[in-house]
């Protein structure tokens, strides 16, 4: 396990599971919860799952990570558009299990270039690709110039 030096220390308090509400203590995030109808559950209008919250959350880090990257090479990554999609499903060992796809465009840069800030972003620097690593199936792609 990594130790780290906190910089930031968020909080969010959830009731009633998924079918409950979300939210951030600053107030910053608000969500009501369902479960999805491909769950079995009633995916009520105006509401969300964890797993759309995830993948927004993994998105931004990403970006936020790619963008680094991308100044410490010289390079612009600023403008590329980072899509998480994240599955969740049951596992052979019992329980559920996630699984995401991250899909990373920009036309600005050589697809090679892109390629590799992606993977360095992923393996150096995101902190979501640190906690998923080794426990959650994360694919890569990028689509470049």
């Amino acid at each position: 396990m990594d130790v780290i030096k906190p910089l930031l220390t968020v909080a969010a308090t959830a009731t009633g599971g998924r079918n409950g509400h979300t939210a951030a203590a600053d107030g910053s995030v608000k969500a009501d919860l369902s479960v999805a109808k491909e769950m079995g559950g009633p995916g009520k209008a105006g509401t969300t799952t964890p797993e759309h919250l995830f993948a927004a959350g993994y998105a931004a880090c990403f970006g936020g990570a790619l963008d680094f990257v991308g100044r410490q090479h010289k390079k612009d990554a600023s403008r590329a558009a980072v899509t998480c999609n994240v599955s969740i499903g049951p596992r052979e060992g019992g329980g559920f299990g996630l699984a995401v796809k991250i899909h990373v465009e920009d036309r600005s840069l050589p697809q090679a270039e892109l390629a590799a800030l992606v993977k360095e972003a992923h393996e150096k620097i995101c902190p979501y690709s640190h906690a998923t690593r080794g426990n959650v199936d994360v694919q890569l792609e990028t689509v470049g110039a």
